[in-house]
């Protein structure tokens, strides 16, 4: 049965191998860090630099969370992946080049004759919920033949017990199992306390790491790293005994041939994922808790060939699609923000059936299932599917109709990650909060074409609007999405996002049928906008806060007159703030506001969509891409940026650069 399976994977990669090179989209842009194994907030490898060999993998946080790759050939070392302090394998594989697409990373290498490709696949296929939480990805490696001669290669694949661990103090075990014809090697904690934790620098330490291979002769090793390296370098049997702290090693023997390809799988079972409202939630994949883990990596396996298919066939479709809504530079920005904005969320069902797509608030304070993260994230969803546009949303409106929210505004939070119990930030923001709820439940309408979600929650949506009609014209002091930069009053772009909400209700009682209630917010958000132009007017611009002349802010929240049709400002509020942007752009991007050389990337891509015409989109998109292929800090992808230099002020690995999709949003509501 395994040799078997085997041909059929050998035929299948030969398959893709070849009509690899004329069939898949590429992306030339340098990117500051790179995904190479994303699954959610939690099992998230990265390789910080441009070298694979460089130094260390690491998780998002920038804790060592090595995985260590090696390829022999004619018995001599190359180091493929991650960076050892053992001089055996000083030597490395050279790097010829690195490509990120939006489900893959691809690399090339080439030593001793040979050519290698090692292809990093999250199969996050929107359209499917069971691949999109599957905690399993691929590392596809093929070697060929570079000077004509046959070569014997081995491939050796080991992960640390740190990828299931906190800190290195806590102690783990390290084990095999085995499903039918699947061995699965596995590292976890000793102590097992599930959902102990929560925070934002931290990492998961309940749960089991796994990998595997799907090479029919590979060889699996548990135990001390040096055991393992001695096994592989000499040729000998590895240890498999279970033992406490041990790594885990997958060995793919090829004997002398021109070519030789395999796949490692790696994956994560998290046993349960979130405790929600005090009830603890599986992963979506193991739901009914009938699943396990080895199963997942069975079917896998089982479904590599067409799985990857698919996963190129999305890429090419996806940077396509990019490409024509707003250039190649612009398409480039959105491959490597895809698995950044998809990891940085767990997706779980509740006991009621409702999804929940719970995002961590990463690099920040690790807030569990935040609105105003959501509310830049949400267009990537938008796009591809709205259950998970819904899954956004669903908690905070649980949180306020259960009573354990007993606001007349919607909450900022439902906890600290993975503990959703409650809003743990320090304080409310309750214009930005109600405008995000009430525009983006406008926006899953209008992609679905109707208003039956909304009037599911219709007298929540009516309790936020209330509240947005009576304080959201002028703000008091209090916070926006950009906490960062403090308490202010009069904030015009608040002011913005308050009244397309009250437009966005009137836009949501139309499509109920509720004709009387549509006029009536109607024409409040009609005559709110009409005070908000002559509040916010400052000659060439409008003003960053109604009391403060010669002062100016991105009007990013203005982009949903445009992409809802609400037509509630002049069009000459959007010409006239693009126009003097122009003006105010640095190398890197236009400053957030004038009061800081710092910018937020997504909020750029934001207005730039409410430009005219693709020239003036990709001019405010191209000091963006600039930044990302020259910064020299070498984190995931920095939504929050200085304009004058190429350095990132704060934040990494955030799910708002699903905000990028702006533009791509726009062009299918067009």
């Amino acid at each position: 049965m395994r040799r078997i399976f085997f041909l059929l994977l050998c035929g299948a990669l030969l398959a893709v191998s070849c009509t690899m090179p004329g069939s898949r989209a590429h992306n030339t842009m340098s990117a500051p860090c790179y995904p190479l194994v994303t699954i959610d907030p939690y099992t998230s490898i990265w390789a910080f630099g441009d070298d694979l060999a460089g130094r260390p993998t690491s998780h998002w946080t920038g804790r060592d969370y090595p995985l260590l790759g090696v390829m022999e050939v004619d018995g001599v070392p190359y180091r493929f992946l991650g960076r050892d302090s053992d001089p055996r394998f000083d030597a490395a594989a050279r790097q010829m080049s690195v490509e990120v697409l939006p489900t893959a990373t691809y690399y090339e290498f080439e030593c001793a004759g040979v050519e290698m490709e090692v292809i990093f696949t999250a199969p996050f296929l929107p359209g499917d919920l069971e691949l999109v939480s599957r905690p399993v990805n691929y590392v596809t490696y093929r070697v060929k033949s570079a000077d004509g001669r046959k070569h014997a290669v081995k491939v050796y694949l080991e992960a640390s017990p740190l990828l299931a661990q906190n800190d290195s103090t806590q102690t783990s075990r390290a084990f095999a199992s085995r499903e039918g014809d699947l061995t699965l090697l596995k590292t976890g904690t000793l102590e097992q306390d599930i959902l102990g934790k929560k925070g934002d620098d931290v990492r998961i330490d309940w749960g089991y790491f796994c990998m595997s291979s799907l090479y029919p002769a590979a060889e699996y090793g548990v135990g001390e790293a040096s055991a393992l390296r001695d096994a592989f370098l000499s040729g000998e049997r590895m240890p498999e005994a279970e033992c406490r702290d041990g790594f885990l090693a997958v060995v793919d023997s090829h004997p002398a041939s021109k070519s030789a390809e395999g796949v490692f799988l790696i994956g994560y079972d998290d046993i349960f994922s979130v405790n929600y409202f005090g009830e603890k939630l599986r992963p979506y994949w193991n739901r009914t808790g009938e699943e396990t883990i080895d199963r997942q990596f069975v079917l896998a396996g089982e479904q590599y060939e067409s799985v990857f298919r698919r996963c190129v066939g999305f890429d090419n479709a996806m940077m396509k699609e990019a490409v024509a809504a707003g250039g190649e530079k612009y398409a480039s920005l959105c491959a490597l923000a895809y698995r950044q904005a998809y990891a940085a969320h767990k997706l779980c069902v509740s006991s009621d059936g409702e999804i929940h797509w719970l995002s961590k608030e990463n690099f920040s304070n690790g807030s569990i299932g935040t609105v105003d993260v959501t509310y830049p994230s949400a267009p990537l969803f938008l796009i591809y599917n709205v259950e998970l546009a819904k899954g956004l949303l669903n908690h905070i409106f649980h949180y306020s109709e259960s009573g354990l929210w007993d606001k007349p505004f919607a909450a900022h939070d439902v906890g600290t990650y993975p503990i959703a119990t409650g809003q743990t930030y320090g304080g409310d923001m309750p214009i930005e909060e109600s405008g995000n709820m009430v525009i983006l439940t406008a926006a899953v309408a209008r992609a679905e074409g109707n208003a039956d979600y909304a009037l599911k929650h219709w007298n929540t949506l009516t309790t936020w609007t209330d509240y947005l009609v009576d304080f959201g014209l002028d703000p008091g002091n209090q916070l926006c999405t950009d906490d960062f930069a403090g308490h202010f009053a009069h904030n015009a772009n608040l002011s913005v996002k308050a009244i397309e909400a009250i437009g966005a209700y009137a836009l949501l009682a139309d499509m109920s049928g509720k004709a009387d209630v549509a006029r009536k917010y109607r024409g409040i958000a009609s005559g709110m906008a009409s005070k908000w132009v002559d509040m916010a007017r400052d000659g060439d611009h409008f003003k960053l806060t109604f009391d403060a002349e010669g002062t100016w802010s991105l009007k990013y929240n203005l982009v949903w007159d445009k992409l809802l049709g609400l037509d509630l400002f002049p069009e000459e509020v959007a010409a006239t703030e693009l126009a003097y942007y122009k003006g105010r752009q640095n190398r890197y991007g236009v400053p957030l506001d004038c009061r800081e050389d710092y910018t937020k990337s997504d909020w750029i891509v934001w207005t730039a969509t409410m430009a005219p015409d693709r020239e003036t989109f990709e001019y405010f998109i191209e000091p963006i891409y600039l930044y990302m292929d020259r910064t020299e800090d070498r984190v995931p992808l920095s939504d929050w940026t200085f304009t004058s230099e190429a350095v990132h002020r704060g934040f990494q690995a955030r799910s708002v650069v699903g905000g990028y999709f702006m533009k791509m949003l726009s062009e299918r509501w067009k």
